[in-house]
């Protein structure tokens, strides 16, 4: 592994590193989908709904491609609302009296609903982590920086003396040792 890589990586918030391993199995599940939906579709008893699990496949890449950036809140929430879907089209197949392979369907709502809670708490987390961000932006244009209005600091430093201690740290460049250079007004450089 690459060195600075592992320092990125470590120096991630938990929820952080935990979405984008959430990101990279969305994008992994989407491919899946897309490109393989008849090996998910058949033991389910749902052949025929190839075309959905391939959208599916294409909301899942874009779920995890969202999740893998540097505000993944969205993305999770997605996420969220996709497994919402993926479960309610599991439950329509097991609900199916004519599908002979229900015991392979309660399999696969047992394990989206268990990612779909892992989806629940990391979106939580990142939703509570990036919070700051979804507010209005406070306006400070009406704010200087300065503790006083200018016009009251005008000639404030004007009064100030230098202490002689310190005028006599300072050493004069005439006393100073080494070669002197007569300044010119051409550049060296060219």
């Amino acid at each position: 592994m690459n060195r600075s890589h592992s320092y990125m990586t470590h120096s991630l918030h938990g929820s952080d590193r935990l979405a984008r391993g959430l990101g990279w199995f969305s994008i992994g599940l989407g491919l899946y989908k897309m490109l393989a939906p008849r090996k998910l579709t058949e033991p389910l008893g749902m052949e025929g709904f190839e075309p959905l699990v391939r959208a599916c496949g294409a909301r899942e890449i874009a779920c995890g491609v969202g999740a893998l950036s540097t505000n993944p809140s969205l993305a999770l929430w997605s996420r969220v609302g996709g497994d919402a879907m993926d479960l309610a089209a599991l439950a329509t197949a097991l609900r199916d009296k004519y599908n002979p392979k229900k015991e392979n369907v309660g399999v696969a709502l047992a394990a989206v609903g268990a990612i779909t809670a892992l989806d629940l708490v990391c979106a939580s987390r990142i939703k509570k982590r990036y919070a700051y961000q979804a507010g209005p932006t406070p306006d400070y244009s009406d704010r200087s920086g300065f503790p006083r209005p200018a016009e009251a600091m005008r000639g404030t430093a004007g009064d100030l003396e230098t202490p002689r201690d310190m005028r006599a740290a300072l050493p004069s460049p005439a006393k100073s040792p080494g070669e002197r250079v007569t300044p010119t007004t051409r550049s060296p450089i060219g």
